[in-house]
């Protein structure tokens, strides 16, 4: 840790080295996490150098508490969006009580076949706002309330984008793995 701690000195310092090391150490793990906020490749890059740009205008305010890589994730999602919300529009919903919820037991899905980079790619395939909201609560661990504040939708529209993203992933990943089960469509 304490190397860490000397990168981020030589960056706050101006030193192109640190600053080119601390990139090269921690942009295949960000970049990874950009692609799950993004359509496509050169939106995830954009994010990533957007979110690089942040990190280091931003080093002054690491405190060395907690994780750095974290906090460095959290500036990435952060841009991922903001890019977000300057590229769509959303719209409230606030009644959610006819959307089924999909069938979450394991032990009634098979997914025999699929590795995590064709699931990343699955959910890179959904629509902008489900995809946003699947990536907050589903793999960031955000509430609802959090994901409301953060996007600027009601708590019942990212509870329903939610929902919808599940219901096409698992059709999704139904028709993937071959095991077309009957999926409810909305």
């Amino acid at each position: 840790m304490p190397e860490i701690i000397n990168i981020i000195k030589g960056c706050l310092a101006g030193n192109r080295r640190d600053q080119e090391l601390l990139y090269r150490r921690h942009a295949s793990k960000l970049y990874g996490v950009c692609l799950q906020y993004s359509g496509n490749d050169e939106e995830a890059r954009d994010i990533l150098q957007e979110g690089f740009i942040k990190i280091f205008e931003n080093l002054i305010h690491y405190k060395n508490e907690g994780s750095f890589e974290g906090w460095m994730r959290r500036i990435v999602v952060n841009t991922a969006l903001e890019k977000f919300r300057s590229n769509h529009n959303l719209y409230r919903v606030d009644d959610i009580d006819n959307i089924p919820e999909p069938d979450a037991d394991p032990e009634n899905q098979d997914y025999a076949g699929l590795e995590a980079v064709d699931l990343l790619e699955i959910i890179r395939e959904l629509p902008p706002k489900y995809r946003m909201v699947f990536n907050l609560f589903a793999i960031e661990g955000y509430s609802h309330k959090e994901i409301s504040d953060m996007i600027g939708i009601s708590e019942g529209t990212s509870k329903s984008n939610l929902s919808r993203a599940r219901i096409i992933l698992q059709k999704k990943v139904s028709i993937y793995t071959g095991l077309n089960k009957t999926v409810v469509n909305v």
